[in-house]
């Protein structure tokens, strides 16, 4: 019995993996999709008005972080994502399989932070800048890409589903440093 258990366990463990890299790697094609057409269409242009004072597509090279803090330091960065993708695959290898369905939506948030995290790493590794090009004039936020937006969504949607649906002890299993060491003892 305890073999067919291990065997389902490196099953679910491998479907988690899979899974992970493929919908990971689909979500940062579109990433990077987006930014070669900004690059293609936007580079050098003036900026396409989507509505007038509120939206724009605007080409930028962020060199920094979000909000362009800590400009030039893409090493600094490139450690964060190779951490960002080591926490990730972490959590994949202790998540339940698929067939748990409650584990779907902290599952998405992995996938997302993981192609976020890629898309851009992608960019600072090859161009040593980040290509941002979606703007908010009307509240004249920074400038942002896809990839941030997934990054973003996966975050907040993460905050929500500790907040509201899963269990401290769910996440502990997933995620030992999120214990509570007081209920243990």
């Amino acid at each position: 019995m305890e073999k067919k258990q291990q065997e389902a366990d490196m099953k679910n463990k491998a479907g988690n993996l899979l899974s992970w890299v493929a919908s990971s790697a689909v979500l940062i094609e579109i990433d990077q999709y987006t930014k070669a057409l900004a690059v293609a269409r936007l580079k050098n242009q003036q900026p396409f008005v989507i509505l007038d004072g509120v939206f724009e597509f605007l080409y930028s090279e962020n060199r920094g972080a979000a909000f362009g803090l800590m400009q030039g330091r893409q090493g600094f960065f490139f450690l964060i994502g190779i951490v960002v993708l080591a926490v990730a695959g972490y959590a994949m290898l202790r998540m339940p399989g698929w067939q748990e369905k409650r584990y779907h939506w902290l599952k998405l948030c992995v996938i997302m932070i993981t192609a976020g995290a890629v898309g851009n790493m992608i960019d600072r590794v090859s161009q040593g800048y980040v290509v941002d090009f979606l703007y908010f004039k009307l509240i004249n936020f920074p400038i942002f890409n896809v990839a941030d937006i997934y990054v973003v969504v996966a975050c907040i949607l993460f905050i929500l589903l500790m907040l509201f649906y899963y269990k401290e002890e769910e996440l502990g299993q997933i995620f030992p440093f999120m214990k509570n060491k007081k209920a243990e003892e």
